[in-house]
This record gives C-alpha cells, structure tokens and sequence, in this order.
C-alpha cells in the first residue's frame, strides 16, 4: 500500500489532523508507527466503545499501524470509577476487551502491524521508574494553571476536583504517550483520542521539546451524541477547537452514566428501536441531531449504501451512497425523521446483534456481563 492511501486511511478517522505535514513525514520514515487510544474501564460498553471504535481501528489498521490499546484502569482508580475499587475496575477492563474481540477487533499481547495490543495501564507502566520519570519530566515543563484547564480530559472541570490524586492525570496521559513509544526520544506516535481528549494530545505536543521527546501527532475524532442530541447547535460547534465549546459538546456526548440517553451494546432490538424513535431528530435540521450523525460516523463507515425503506405513497424505499447525498435530501424535507429513525435503528441492530449474542452464548463473556451489570456506575 503506497503511502498517500496510508495517508488517507488514518486521516479519514478523525475531524482534526495535527498537523498533515507530520502525519506525512511520520508515514514516510515509518512502515508501522505506534498508534494510541486509552479508555477508562466503567461501566457497559455503549456505541462508542463497542462498535464506533472498531470502525475506526479498521481504517487504522488497514494502513499498517501498531496500534496500542491503553487499559487505564490507573485513571480509573484516581477518577473513583467503579467506586474507586480497583477489583471491580479490573473486571470490567477484562470485559472491555472481550466486547472488542467480539467486535472483530484482532487483540493480540505483543504489538504489530495491523493488530491492535491491549495494555494495562498499572501492569504496564506504574511499576517502571522511567514511566514515573516521564511523569516528573511533563509536571515540570507546565504550570498549576495548564494542569487545571486540561482536566476535562477526565471527565472533570476545575470545580470539581475532588482528590489532589486527580491533578496528577494530564501529566500522567501526557507521559503515556512517550512510553508507548519504541524509541520517544526519536520516533513520535500517533495519538488517535477523541475531541474530548484533545487538551491532553496538545499538552505533549507543548512539552515534547522541552522534555527531551519527540512531538506525537494529533488525531481527534467526533465524539458521537447521546440521544439527545444539541438543540443549540450550529454548523460549528462539532468542529470547534475553542476550548469552551468543546467543553459545551463534550457535555452532550454519549455517556454510560447517562443510560437513557445511550445505546448499549446488549440493548434489544425493541429497545434500540424505542430509544431511537425518542431520539431528537427535528425536521430538516441536521446539526446537533444525533441520528443523522450516527448515519455519517457509523453507518457509512460500515456500509457503502444506506436504504430508508417507506410506503410507496411516501416515495418508496430509497437509497444513497454517499453521506452528503442523504444529508441534501433531509435538510430540503425530502426524507421524514421517523423514517431515517426506522432505517437508522435496524441499522445499527444489525451491527449489535453479533456482538449481543457473543454475551448470551459464551460462558466466559456472559460470566463478564453479568458480573459488570451487578456493578452501579459513578461518573
């Protein structure tokens, strides 16, 4: 694979590149760069863990990336996830993973190109002296006031720090980036988080100099919207880079602690099919409506052609091959929400259903659900 399609491949998972020109150069020095994503273990697995990801990895790893899959049940432990129990924490790390084999998501133990390597963060990292070295290295090159803007990468803002221990979380993500590295001094990484991450993926491109390290590019995607979508949302606001917006976006994406507002990926067909039809999808207007978002970021990720099927005296079934074509037609009126509801919610049972069946079929996986589902989630 030649390397602009390489190139294109990465590009196409995210709505900001920093920068092009690294990305580029990085492509040409590199057969296989180190590609990086963390998550938190809380809670059951929803659209964007369990099925958004592995669409995005399948780009990633068509161009040939090492891609590292961070396990970060240390932040989950300082961010009191799960209650702060550690056991817990790690239960539902072991059931992340097998919600991403059951996905099609090629897990392997050691990293290589076009496989994507899980990692334990306290495993990993916390009992190496050059991780924590790292950690000192970034603490030392920003100040008290940088540490506290980029604390919505926790999920958290100023106001609600509630344990010093959280203050230590962007310079402990910043020095992640390095040791993921096979060689941080000379060789950046590709941070590929979403836009809710974005202050942490900056904060190493500020320090990377001043540490010794070489600057990772930036890869930030969509964060996809719960069901409710944003009913103040302009043209503008997903693909802001303004910091107080992208807090406010952020503030409505979909979260496991918001259940009513989510899909999960042991929904039933009949619930996916009832939450759907409530979701917010207002006539003619497409910015801030989840569902045709959920039309751009998974369907057409997935599938090449997306059929709306209507009664004959409504038009007949229609279909389309490209995002831009469906989203013409709604915003002129020509397609009704309940329609694009119907279509979007078998849609995406469809992707659900093997995963689903996966977790009522496998012992092992069932074992996992149940003991994760007898967990309460805390934000």
């Amino acid at each position: 694979m030649d390397i602009q399609t390489r190139f294109d491949l990465i590009k196409s998972v995210g709505i900001e590149t920093v920068t092009d020109e690294e990305l580029m150069s990085l492509l040409e020095n590199n057969n296989s760069p180190v590609v990086y994503d963390g998550f938190e273990p809380s809670g059951l697995a929803h659209l964007p863990v369990g099925i958004y990801r592995p669409l995005l990895l399948k780009n990633l790893l068509d161009a040939n990336v090492k891609f590292k899959l961070l396990i970060a049940d240390t932040y989950a432990w300082i961010n009191d996830k799960m209650g702060g129990d550690i056991d817990k924490i790690r239960a539902v790390g072991l059931y992340f993973t097998e919600v991403w084999k059951a996905a099609g998501v090629p897990i392997t133990d050691t990293p290589a190109p076009g496989k994507v390597c899980a990692i334990w963060h306290y495993d990993g990292f916390v009992s190496s002296p050059q991780y924590w070295k790292k950690v000192f290295l970034v603490a030392r090159n920003h100040n008290e006031a940088r540490t506290k803007r980029a604390l919505t990468i926790a999920g958290r803002k100023e106001d609600e720090v509630r344990q010093t221990a959280q203050l230590f979380y962007p310079s402990m993500q910043c020095a992640d980036i390095f040791e993921m590295s096979d060689n941080p001094e000379e060789q950046p990484i590709i941070a590929q988080l979403g836009m809710d991450q974005r202050k942490a993926n900056m904060l190493a491109r500020e320090v990377a100099d001043k540490c010794g390290f070489a600057k990772p590019v930036a890869i930030h995607h969509k964060m996809l919207f719960g069901l409710d979508g944003i009913q103040s949302a302009s043209a503008s606001d997903e693909n802001t880079h303004n910091e107080a917006e992208m807090d406010k976006i952020n503030d409505y994406k979909m979260s496991k602690s918001k259940p009513n507002s989510s899909i999960f990926i042991h929904d039933s067909t009949e619930q996916i099919k009832e939450k759907i039809s409530k979701a917010y999808c207002p006539v003619k207007i497409v910015d801030g409506n989840p569902v045709v978002q959920y039309v751009q970021e998974i369907i057409f990720r997935k599938k090449k052609e997306f059929t709306i099927h209507r009664n004959a005296k409504f038009g007949g079934d229609v279909s389309y091959f490209a995002f831009e074509d469906f989203k013409r037609d709604y915003v002129d009126g020509k397609l009704h929400p309940m329609d694009v509801k119907s279509a979007v919610s078998f849609e995406l049972d469809e992707m659900i259903a093997p995963i689903r069946k996966h977790f009522e079929t496998d012992l092992r996986a069932k074992k996992l659900y149940e003991q994760v589902k007898g967990y309460s989630i805390t934000r």
